[in-house]
């Protein structure tokens, strides 16, 4: 394959990762946040400069920038998830300004709005990233099959009710918020090793409002559907280069082209395209076992 290919894979990967997290807090527990790129830009950011001012290992400095994204997201939590939910997504897209502010004050660090680009080579990249991944997913599919995310989706369909049973709700927000931050936290990790260049810029409220499209076209109560639209849309705009509609590069609308796809869905599919269903591999292997019988009845 082509390193434009790879480069393609990588990119598709690290937006399945980002939705992953945003699906984890929105789909399982109706929590809407506007700011989960900011954990991007707070790991990716500790991660390398870490690894360069201080000449350490980027798999130690890794650890480090996720336990600090969740530790921000901790603290952050304690005061926020106790305001009403529209309020809450305000707050959040505060605090994704605010850590870009940040950035940028730290110029002498991060190289401000320029761009941080010390960032090392790892080899087999394809490979980490496509290990991630499925990591990632196979902890997410977990969670929402455990008895925790089970009390989380009690939590979106009725607080009230979730309350009366027991449920503490405060601290299942908190919890969830903290993971699907941390989830946000590691595909800022594969950003960086992926382009190799990281900017404030790239890590602003679009790339959160973006991460909530994805989840909404695919559908907000399935995995899989999220998964494929964030791999499809996000690869998208690269089939777009060189088209042009009245003079009008598509590339450069695809916020236009993701917004006006989400009102065809809210209007036709108001539950995305794969609403509440997942794939499964249950059929074929119930279709294997089927096979195999009847090879052994033939051999009898």
């Amino acid at each position: 394959m082509s390193n434009y290919q790879l480069s393609l894979i990588m990119l598709a990967c690290i937006s399945v990762i980002s939705v992953s997290g945003v699906f984890a807090m929105t789909s399982l527990a109706g929590m809407f946040s506007l700011g989960q790129a900011a954990y991007m830009s707070i790991c990716a950011y500790l991660t390398f400069c870490l690894a360069k001012y201080l000449d350490l290992p980027v798999m130690l400095t890794a650890v480090v920038g996720l336990a600090a994204s969740g530790l921000v997201a901790l603290i952050i939590s304690l005061p926020a998830l106790k305001l009403r939910r529209d309020y809450f997504a305000l707050l959040s897209v505060g605090f994704g300004e605010m850590i870009s502010s940040i950035v940028i004050l730290l110029g002498k660090w991060t190289n401000a709005s320029i761009g941080f680009s010390r960032i090392p080579k790892v080899d087999n990249l394809v490979l980490v990233i496509l290990g991630i991944t499925a990591l990632v997913l196979f902890m997410v599919r977990n969670l929402k099959r455990s008895r925790f995310g089970r009390m989380c989706i009690a939590l979106k369909t009725d607080e009230i009710a979730a309350k009366s049973f027991g449920i503490d709700v405060y601290r299942l927000k908190i919890k969830i918020y903290v993971i699907a931050s941390m989830i946000a936290a590691v595909a800022g990790i594969c950003y960086g090793l992926r382009n190799r260049v990281i900017s404030p810029d790239a890590f602003d409220w679009s790339l959160s409002a973006e991460m909530q499209i994805l989840l909404f076209f695919g559908g907000t109560n399935s995995l899989t559907g999220s998964v494929i639209s964030a791999a499809a849309l996000k690869i998208l705009p690269e089939f777009l280069k060189g088209v042009s509609f009245f003079g009008v590069s598509l590339q450069d609308c695809k916020t236009i082209i993701y917004c006006a796809l989400i009102i065809v869905i809210i209007n036709f599919r108001t539950k995305g395209i794969m609403g509440e269903h997942e794939l499964s591999l249950a059929p074929l292997v119930k279709l294997a076992r089927k096979a195999g019988a009847r090879r052994a009845k033939e051999s009898k």
